[in-house]
């Protein structure tokens, strides 16, 4: 990636996350967190991946929810970005914080437990024996 596609990335990632937050008014648009953008070679497309809290159905809903105001988003997105043309934004559902809830919980059943409340032995102090 050009120095260019990533600037223009974390542009599109501040502004879709603004908007998301403040200005959109969508009722399916809820409990959003972009994650980051990938801005295409030619600055024609931008894939904005999304973390969406709750359930599959929820997140589908949502998903179609960013999609219905990507025109939306575009338009502000135009105002901040100079460039010839506005990406066309695609709304991509990131299963990275997902996939790390599943591996910490799988990770929390497996390891066992370390017993940090457990009481000293007799003769032992905290500070070890005297």
């Amino acid at each position: 990636m050009s120095r260019r596609t990533l600037r223009a990335g974390e542009a599109i990632r501040q502004v879709v996350s603004t908007a998301v937050l403040f200005e959109v008014q969508d009722p399916r648009v809820k409990d959003v967190t972009v994650i980051r953008a990938e801005v295409a070679g030619d600055m024609l497309t931008a894939k904005v991946y999304v973390s969406v809290m709750g359930d599959e159905t929820k997140q589908n809903l949502c998903l179609k929810g960013l999609n219905s105001c990507a025109g939306f988003l575009q338009s502000k997105l135009s105002k901040r970005i100079d460039t010839r043309y506005t990406p066309r934004l695609e709304f991509v559902l990131d299963k990275g914080v997902k996939n790390q809830l599943l591996v910490s919980k799988m990770l929390d059943e497996i390891l066992p437990k370390e017993n940090t409340d457990a009481e000293p032995e007799d003769g032992e102090t905290e500070e070890g024996n005297l």
